[in-house]
């Protein structure tokens, strides 16, 4: 069979919905089914992988293109085992070097599990240059002042993502980077002692001069990508009434509110760590400038400050390098993706757990139900009741957690309530667990003891549980 044959036959699996492991109505509790209709049952290291039941030929093409576009090793040389079109600065050479699994990154000088044989995942599958590591983190700049429409105000020199590839002898990286780990402990009123650890971040190889003093730092771990479709078919107005709605323990929780570049208005936002982009097809086009240095119809300009005067002029390839079919294709994938059910919605131990939670406070911003709306743009996610454990709103997490970098009406101390669907099968997926907005924390039982400000009071709750309620709590965790 001729290499075309078999790469053909490829892209046609791909296409092809994993409809039997989709779940059914029938077959689980309405409290397993998180993604509504949107739900599946393979809680294996494909978890993140399975897409809804697709309605035709047509969707089945774009899901197979964007799923190509997602997994495409790029290159920047047209010699280089990858596709043409990659930025002479960038951080990745695919989506899947830092969502490999489409999971979560894995922080630097995290422990992980071995699941690609004999040496572990040492370096990411998709990469096409040989040793090239899989970087699994970003770092944001910013200077002060408002950016653009009100976002955040790049650094002139490096823009806002630091880029630490570039091209050898033709382009410089920008910088590079190093994390080192303090590590402090934390013994809980029973005795119970954990270790808790936040990254120091070490810039250098600046190759564009200082960074400045007043520059603001930011690092940021990849989140997975399950039922992105799902919430982005929530309507505005439920998201309105969650913000205006009362809430225990000084909880308050707000709609960033962020340009639309296509539509050219402001409007509130939902993806994104600090809920800065307000639609997914506006995150992927921003991912692709960003991380991959591919330009979009979104964003048709090259990621290369004007300092930086080699940069421009070495992007010889077809502009944009995403074309809009690349780029609808690329939302469709990933609003098909599918969410896993939960695991053990009957086990006395997880239904306390679940009740511990609720007691505490967590629901408050961490909302275990929604009804998603119309949305023709993918009809699978509307008119579904959801489980996805988030309001999408901004809230302030408290000093420890603060990032110092604003983004758009979201302060450096807030947050957008990440979605916990399908957390308790994150080591499955990337082989360790590193969770919060720079994968500082290892467990479930860490990541709680970061929260402060809005999340002081149910943190405190956490706090004084006895061990066996603790165990109950996380427990319920890994079930989603």
């Amino acid at each position: 069979m001729s290499p075309h044959v078999v790469r053909l036959l490829a892209l046609v699996m791909a296409a092809v919905p994993s409809s039997a492991r989709l779940a059914s109505p029938e077959t689980l509790p309405a409290a397993a089914r998180s993604g509504g209709d949107m739900t599946h049952t393979d809680w294996g290291r494909n978890a993140y992988l399975v897409p809804t039941a697709l309605r035709d030929s047509k969707e089945s093409d774009a899901f197979a293109l964007g799923k190509r576009m997602f997994q495409n090793r790029w290159g920047f040389f047209w010699f280089e085992q990858a596709e043409w079109g990659r930025g002479p600065t960038s951080n990745a050479q695919a989506c899947t070097s830092c969502h490999a699994g489409n999971g979560r990154g894995v922080a630097p000088g995290t422990e992980v599990a071995n699941l690609d044989g004999p040496d572990g995942p040492i370096l990411d599958s998709h990469i096409a240059v040989r040793f090239e590591p899989a970087p699994n983190l970003v770092i944001r700049l910013s200077v002060a002042g408002d950016g653009p429409y009100g976002g955040p105000n790049p650094h002139p020199h490096y823009g806002d993502q630091l880029q630490n590839f570039g091209v050898k002898g033709v382009v410089p990286a920008e910088a590079q980077f190093d994390v080192r780990w303090d590590e402090s402990e934390y013994v809980f009123p029973d005795g119970e002692a954990v270790s808790l650890r936040k990254p120091n971040i070490t810039l250098r190889e600046l190759a564009y001069g200082p960074l400045g003093p007043d520059v603001m730092i930011s690092a940021r771990m990849p989140p997975a990508m399950v039922g992105l479709g799902l919430l982005e078919a929530i309507p505005i107005a439920t998201l309105q009434a969650l913000a205006t709605a009362d809430k225990p323990h000084g909880v308050r929780g707000r709609l960033n509110q962020v340009w639309d570049p296509e539509t050219q208005t402001t409007v509130p936002g939902r993806f994104g760590l600090k809920a800065n982009h307000p639609t997914l097809r506006e995150q992927v086009a921003a991912a692709f400038i960003n991380d991959l240095g591919l330009s979009t119809p979104v964003y048709p300009a090259q990621n290369c400050p004007e300092v930086q005067a080699n940069c421009a002029v070495q992007m010889v390839a077809g502009r944009p390098e995403i074309t809009a079919l690349r780029l609808s294709s690329t939302v469709t994938y990933l609003r098909s993706l599918a969410v896993p059910a939960r695991r053990n919605v009957d086990d006395p131990e997880v239904k306390h757990g679940e009740a511990l939670f609720s007691q505490a406070g967590c629901g408050a911003c961490h909302v275990s139900e929604l009804r998603t709306g119309e949305f023709p743009e993918f009809p699978q996610a509307a008119h579904q009741t959801i489980r996805p454990h988030t309001d999408l709103l901004l809230h302030d997490m408290g000093e420890a957690l603060a990032d110092q970098r604003p983004d758009y009406l979201a302060s450096g101390r807030e947050w957008r309530t990440p979605a916990l669907w399908g957390i308790g099968l994150s080591e499955t997926v990337n082989g360790a667990n590193t969770y919060l907005h720079d994968g500082r924390a290892r467990s479930t039982t860490e990541a709680i003891l970061w929260h402060g400000g809005e999340a002081g009071a149910a943190r405190q709750a956490f706090v004084h549980m006895n061990k066996t309620e603790r165990a109950a709590l996380t427990a319920f965790l890994r079930s989603l």
